[in-house]
């Protein structure tokens, strides 16, 4: 009888305090903040995986344009070796293309140019001695090189 009155008495009220113990609160504002630090998660993964796919297109256009070129420039390698060919054949001369751009490299300092010189490298942008520029040629081009 002693143990059944210490069941229902002192050890039932000691065991009620840890059975019902309330649930901590969480403050409303932790609780915004982790469902908007999630919701930035989410347009961070969704950004990133456009982006991967976004790269991987361009990674592709890039490639065929890289094969595009190679294409286009062994057809003029054959089509010039087509016309030596040709011209060898028929017993004419082949001249060669001529190049399109080129580059200019001031290798004289400033002494001993006349002033035409002086005008001529300043208009081509070669004001110090070994100063380069991509120059396309026609044919004042050529005339102001010469």
């Amino acid at each position: 009888a002693n143990t059944t009155r210490d069941r229902t008495g002192a050890a039932a009220a000691a065991a009620a305090p840890t059975s019902l113990k309330m649930p901590q609160s969480v403050p409303e504002s932790v609780l915004k903040k982790r469902a908007s630090l999630a919701e930035l998660q989410a347009k961070r993964e969704q950004r990133k995986a456009a982006e991967a796919a976004k790269r991987k297109e361009s990674r592709k256009e890039a490639f065929k344009r890289a094969e595009r070129y190679v294409k286009e420039y062994r057809a003029s390698e054959n089509e010039l070796i087509r016309m030596r060919r040709v011209a060898k054949k028929e017993g004419d001369i082949f001249v060669e293309p001529e190049p399109k751009v080129v580059v200019v490299v001031r290798i004289r300092g400033i002494m001993g140019n006349s002033p035409k010189v002086r005008k001529i490298l300043q208009l081509l942008r070669l004001r110090q001695i070994h100063n380069a520029v991509f120059v396309r040629l026609n044919k004042a081009t050529i005339n102001m090189l010469r």
